[in-house]
C-alpha cells in the first residue's frame, strides 16, 4: 500500500486501527508539549528576567527566537531526514523538547537559557513539519482528516493552556519548576510515542527539488502566503491577549486564567469544526475561519465591557479552526508533495508568528494594545481574501479503506 512522496511505501505502518489511532493521540501529545512549550515564558516574563538579570524586552527573545529557528529548520530538517524511519524522527524531536525544558530549568544565567530555547526552535521546525504526515499514515486515507483536527487540536490547546499554566504554576513553585515539570510530562510522552508509533519507513526522501517542486503548485503558493498573513495578524494581537484581559477589561488575575482556559477550549473545539468544514470546501472553510479571527480581533479593539469576553471566546474557536484548515490545503494543494509542504508551510507560519509579534510590540508600545489589535484583525481579513484569486481547488483524493496516503 502506497502513502504521500516523502513519507514512502506503508508497509510497517500501524497493524490495526485501534493502535493507529493510539499513535496519532501520541503525536498529538507532543504537539501539545511543544506549543506549550514554546508559549510557556510569556506567562513567566517577569520573574525569568528579574532571577537572570536581564530587561523584560531582552527576555522576550525567549520567545522569538525559537521561531526563527524554526523556520529555517523545517526545510533543513526534512532534507536531513532523507529516508529516516518517521518513527524515529518523531521521538528524536519529542526528546529534543525534553532536552530543552531541562536545559531551561538549570540554566545558571540567560545564555544558557536562550540556548536552551534554540534547542526547542529545532524541535518547533521537524515536529511541525512532520506531525501531521505521520499521523495522517497511521489511519484510513478516508479519516486523514481527523487525524489531522485531533494533531492540530494540541497545537491549539498548547498555544493558549502555555501561558496561564505557566503563569500560575509560576507563582505557586518558581519558574525553573515549571520547565523541569515539563520536562518530565515530556518524558512520559516519549515513552508513550515509543509504545504506541509503529515503524514507519520512507523510500522517497524529501530533497531541494520537492521544496521548489511544491512551491510552483499556483494553489500552494496562496496559501502559503495567505496562511502567512493570518499567522501574522493573529499573532499581532495573540501576544498581547493577557494584558488586555488584564488591563484593558480590568479581570482579575483568576478572571484572566480562567478566560484563556476558555479561549483554549473554544479552539480546541474548533479544531474539529474547522475539519468538517475544510472536508466539505477548503477554500471556504479558509476564508471563513480567517475572516472570522479578523473579525472578531477589531471586535474585541472596540467593546471595553462584557461583550468582549464573547468576542475573545469566538476569536479562539475561529482560530483554532485555522491549522486545521492550513495543514489541509497543503495536502490538497499536492498530495504527493506533502511533507515538502509541511515544511514549507511551518517557515511561513513561523516566521509571520515572530514578525507579529515584534511588530504588534512596537504598536503596543508606540499608542496601545487597541491599534495592535484593529491592525491584526485587518492583517487576517486581508489573508482571508487572497484565497479568492484561487478560482478553483483540485477535488480530494478519492476515500479508501487502506491504510496510509496516495502516492
Amino acid at each position: 500500500m502506497s502513502t504521500i512522496a516523502g513519507s514512502g511505501q506503508n508497509t510497517g505502518d500501524a497493524n490495526a486501527a485501534g493502535t493507529s489511532w493510539k499513535g496519532v493521540w501520541s503525536i498529538a501529545a507532543g504537539t501539545f508539549l511543544l506549543v506549550a512549550t514554546e508559549f510557556l515564558p510569556i506567562g513567566l516574563l517577569s520573574p525569568l528576567a528579574t532571577n537572570m538579570r536581564v530587561s523584560e524586552g531582552l527576555a522576550g527573545l525567549s520567545v522569538t527566537a525559537p521561531g526563527f529557528i524554526a523556520a529555517f529548520a523545517a526545510p533543513l530538517l526534512l532534507i536531513l531526514a532523507r529516508d529516516a524511519d518517521r518513527r524515529i524522527v518523531v521521538v528524536a524531536l519529542t526528546a529534543a523538547i525534553v532536552l530543552s525544558n531541562l536545559i531551561s530549568a538549570v540554566a545558571p544565567g540567560f545564555t544558557i537559557f536562550l540556548i536552551g530555547r534554540l534547542v526547542l526552535g529545532l524541535a518547533v521546525g521537524g515536529l511541525w513539519s512532520f506531525a501531521v504526515a505521520v499521523g495522517r499514515r497511521l489511519v484510513p486515507q478516508n479519516a486523514g482528516a481527523r487525524a489531522t483536527s485531533i494533531i492540530s487540536a494540541g497545537i491549539s490547546a498548547g498555544t493558549v493552556f502555555g501561558m496561564p499554566v505557566g503563569a500560575v504554576a509560576g507563582d505557586w513553585a518558581g519558574w525553573r519548576m515549571v520547565f523541569a515539570a515539563n520536562a518530565v510530562l515530556g518524558v512520559l510522552v516519549v515513552i508513550v510515542q515509543l509504545v504506541y508509533l509503529p515503524r514507519l519507513p520512507t523510500h522517497a526522501p524529501i530533497h531541494v527539488g520537492k521544496l521548489i517542486e511544491f512551491a510552483k503548485v499556483r494553489m500552494a503558493r496562496i496559501g502559503l502566503v495567505a496562511s502567512a498573513c493570518v499567522a501574522g495578524g493573529h499573532f499581532i494581537a495573540y501576544t498581547f491577549l493577557e494584558p488586555y484581559l488584564r488591563d484593558t477589561l480590568g479581570l482579575t488575575q483568576s478572571g484572566v486564567a480562567l478566560a484563556l482556559a476558555g479561549y483554549a477550549v473554544t479552539g480546541i473545539a474548533g479544531s474539529f469544526a474547522g475539519e468538517r468544514l475544510a472536508v466539505r470546501d477548503i477554500r471556504t472553510a479558509f476564508i471563513m475561519t480567517a475572516a472570522a479571527v479578523g473579525v472578531m480581533v477589531i471586535a474585541a479593539a472596540i467593546a471595553h465591557d462584557a461583550s468582549a469576553i464573547v468576542m475573545v471566546m469566538v476569536w479562539g474557536f475561529a482560530f483554532g479552526a485555522v491549522p486545521v484548515c492550513v495543514q489541509m490545503w497543503m495536502f490538497t494543494s499536492s498530495p504527493q508533495l506533502y511533507e515538502a509542504g509541511s515544511a514549507l508551510m511551518v517557515s511561513a507560519f513561523q516566521i509571520a508568528l515572530a514578525a507579529g509579534a515584534a511588530i504588534g510590540g512596537i504598536m503596543v508600545d508606540s499608542s496601545g494594545i487597541g491599534s495592535a489589535f484593529l491592525a491584526g484583525g485587518a492583517v487576517c481579513i486581508a489573508g482571508a481574501l487572497i484565497p479568492l484569486a484561487l478560482r478553483s481547488i483540485p477535488a480530494p483524493p478519492a476515500p479508501s479503506s487502506s491504510l496510509g496516503e496516495p502516492q
